[in-house]
């Protein structure tokens, strides 16, 4: 089996266009979570979202080629691009026949099937764009990347909803490991900030209403939380095998030590009592890591600011980690920054990496009283960013329809 290491970062999302931005927001607890300007929400009980603010995609993909993509993509790709130059590839020459592309969507292109569908309505088949479907297909990133970056290897773009970006960058990592490819662009993408989405999500009864008070609407593991706030944006990684990054002199970040993935089996949006699905999937990435979970320095929590999650999720760190939970720093990146949906896992990838490197816990950043059933179980959870000797971390991700995916990155040390 070969060693996988990220060599690149990217990150677009309500904190930041790139990935020092978006680090210094949320090491800092900066909220990037407003009003929601897209469209008119007057009336409307959820007038909230965590908007990614002054993204020009015409900057890296021309005019041309951003009319062609849904904003999902151009999110996507311009991530992408980032985490490309962070790893210091040369972009002049095609990445060849031995690099893959394994970044997904959850929704996909929602913005251009709500654009189409009105369109169709009220002026019929022909005032339909040429390109709707190529910019509503969420395997259409991965395929931009592909062929914008001659990427000749594996393209695969999972959806599994929340999880997504965990998904990709482990079974990324499980192709690496297995010697199926030398390097991969892996994470996920998401722009639904749309009217359908928003009200979709809030007859569902997901989202905050915390409509007055928008930059604390996003409260995980806090006792008033009332749903989460929606966001979008991408966090993507380069992989490589750890004997290609060496080849070429790479400057490495951290190693992946394991991945694991299970299903609930149990509701199509709620986890199971005490999240087992959540507890065999971290047990597993630990096994698969060799390691024990007293070798956990800190937890990058899904953590979406709903009640059912939180404390589920919560319970279920208490039963893999025992007394080590109370040792073991616990935080959730979506106070500051929404809840990305098929992003999220990328990003907080991303976060989850940057910790490591710079030996800081960021924080819960909006969680000022603990809810009761989850401060019971004696978790550690700093609401401030806590400077700590981090070896080893861990990232959740769960999705609608019981999905899900654990990540375990290893500080590098070489």
């Amino acid at each position: 089996m070969e060693r996988v290491v990220v060599t690149g970062l990217g990150a677009i999302s309500p904190c930041g266009n790139d990935v020092p931005t978006n680090w210094t927001a949320i090491r800092d607890g900066h909220s990037g979570v407003g009003r929601i300007t897209r469209f008119e929400t007057e009336g409307w009980k959820v007038q909230i979202a965590a908007e990614v603010n002054d993204f020009d995609a015409n900057e890296i993909l021309g005019r041309r080629q951003a009319r062609r993509m849904d904003r999902f993509t151009q999110l996507g790709v311009v991530a992408a691009h980032e985490a490309l130059l962070d790893a210091g590839l040369d972009l002049s020459e095609p990445l060849g026949d031995r690099a893959g592309i394994y970044v997904g969507s959850g929704i996909g292109g929602i913005q251009e099937i709500e654009k189409g569908s009105i369109a169709v309505h009220e002026n019929g088949p022909k005032a339909v764009s040429p390109f709707f479907i190529t910019k509503c297909l969420a395997n259409l990133t991965a395929g931009h990347l592909s062929i914008r970056y001659g990427a000749r290897g594996p393209i695969l773009s999972v959806t599994t909803a929340c999880a997504v970006g965990n998904h990709s960058i482990g079974e990324a990592w499980r192709l690496l490991a297995t010697g199926g490819a030398d390097l991969v662009i892996a994470g996920g993408c998401e722009a639904p900030i749309t009217p359908v989405s928003i009200a979709g999500f809030s007859v569902m009864r997901a989202l905050s209403k915390n409509n007055g008070d928008p930059q604390n609407a996003s409260r995980p593991f806090d006792v008033d939380r009332d749903g989460f706030v929606m966001g979008e944006g991408a966090g993507v990684l380069v992989l490589e095998s750890l004997s290609h990054a060496r080849a070429r002199g790479a400057r490495i970040y951290a190693e992946v030590l394991g991945y694991a993935s299970t299903s609930d089996a149990h509701h199509i949006t709620a986890p199971a009592p005490g999240h087992a699905g959540a507890v065999r999937c971290m047990r597993e990435a630990l096994r698969v890591a060799g390691l024990r979970p007293d070798q956990v320095d800190y937890i990058n929590a899904h953590g979406t600011s709903t009640p059912q999650n939180d404390v589920n999720e919560a319970q279920a760190i208490k039963t893999v980690f025992g007394d080590h939970a109370s040792t073991v720093a616990v935080s959730s990146t979506k106070g500051v920054t929404g809840h990305l949906l098929g992003a999220a896992g990328g990003l907080e990838a991303v976060a989850t990496i940057k910790a490591l490197e710079q030996q800081v816990v960021p924080p819960t950043a909006t969680l000022r009283t603990v809810d009761p059933d989850i401060a019971a179980l004696g978790l550690l959870l700093p609401n401030t960013a806590m400077e700590a000797p981090l070896r080893v971390a861990l990232s959740n991700a769960f999705g609608f329809g019981g999905t899900n995916a654990t990540l375990i990155f290893r500080r590098w040390e070489a």
